[in-house]
């Protein structure tokens, strides 16, 4: 027996797993994808939440890893570290970005299909 289901909820709720990043900087932003994968039946919107949760802790640990070094550089430089590695800084968040647009582009263009962040570790 093959279950079908619903198209826009599918679309939906898989855009609020990616676009829940947007929000990275609350512990809520990563609490959108837990719940829409314990909540929903849907194989590719739990698909897509994994992959969410998945991208959630690959920007905290990469801000973490390059954050702090700078942070710490910065304050021994009186800010002159922060101006230093400001370019990649701006990389990171173009990319982090760029790559949660480009996941909400594939969601609502294919919806029957999950979507999968390149260079990312896997946890779930």
């Amino acid at each position: 027996m093959q279950t079908t289901f619903d198209t826009n909820q599918r679309r939906l709720l898989s855009c609020l797993s990616h676009g829940a990043i947007f929000f990275s900087t609350t512990l809520f932003s990563i609490g959108v994808p837990i719940a829409i994968n314990l909540l929903s039946d849907d194989p590719v919107v739990k698909a897509n939440a994994k992959e969410s949760m998945n991208f959630h802790l690959n920007v905290w640990f990469w801000a973490a890893v390059i954050g702090i070094p700078v942070g710490i550089l910065s304050f021994l430089t009186f800010g002159l570290g922060g101006l230093l590695f400001f370019p990649v800084i701006g990389f990171g968040f173009l990319l982090h970005w760029g790559l949660t647009i480009w996941a909400l582009a594939h969601c609502l263009s294919k919806p029957d299909e999950p979507f999968r962040y390149p260079f990312i570790f896997r946890l779930f």
